[in-house]
C-alpha cells in the first residue's frame, strides 16, 4: 500500500459550534462558500451525512467554461466534532471541529491527489475554508 502524502489547511471561527456544523453540513449553506475564488460557485449541493451514504457539491466556473463534481462517501460522522469520508477517487479527508468556548476550530486533511502541486492543492483547500469562516462570522 503506497503512503500517500497528507495536506492540512485549518482555520478559527469566532461562532458557535452549532452554527459552525451547519454551515459545514447543510446543502444551502455549502453552496455559498464551497469555492476557491470569486470566478467560481458551488451552483449544486446534496449531502446525506450518514455513515455509507453520500455528498456531491458541483463546483463551476461563474463564466461555464469548467465544471466538476466533488463527490464522496462518509465513512464516520459524529456530530458537532468530527467528520470522515472517502472521495470517488478513493483519497481520504478528515474534518474536526475543536470548540473552546466561543471559537470553533476547524482541522481539515486530505490526501493530495498528483495532478496538482501539493502548494496549489493546498491553496485551494484554504481558500475554500477562509470563504467558510468569511460567511459564518458575517451572518
Amino acid at each position: 500500500m503506497e503512503n500517500k502524502t497528507k495536506i492540512t489547511v485549518e482555520c478559527t471561527i469566532k461562532s458557535s459550534l452549532d452554527k459552525v456544523w451547519n454551515y459545514w453540513t447543510s446543502p444551502e449553506k455549502i453552496m455559498l462558500w464551497n469555492h476557491a475564488s470569486e470566478d467560481w460557485h458551488c451552483p449544486k449541493a446534496s449531502n446525506d451525512l450518514k455513515v455509507g451514504e453520500r455528498f456531491s457539491y458541483t463546483m463551476a466556473a461563474k463564466d461555464e467554461s469548467f465544471s466538476f463534481d466533488f463527490e464522496g462517501t462518509y465513512t464516520e460522522v459524529i456530530e458537532n466534532k468530527s467528520i470522515k469520508y472517502v472521495l470517488d477517487d478513493k483519497r481520504e479527508v478528515n474534518v474536526d471541529f475543536i470548540a473552546i468556548g466561543d471559537i470553533v476550530e476547524i482541522v481539515e486533511t486530505f490526501e493530495a491527489e498528483t495532478q496538482n502541486s501539493l502548494e496549489l492543492q493546498k491553496l485551494g483547500w484554504q481558500a475554500i475554508l477562509n470563504n467558510f469562516k468569511k460567511l459564518v462570522e458575517n451572518n
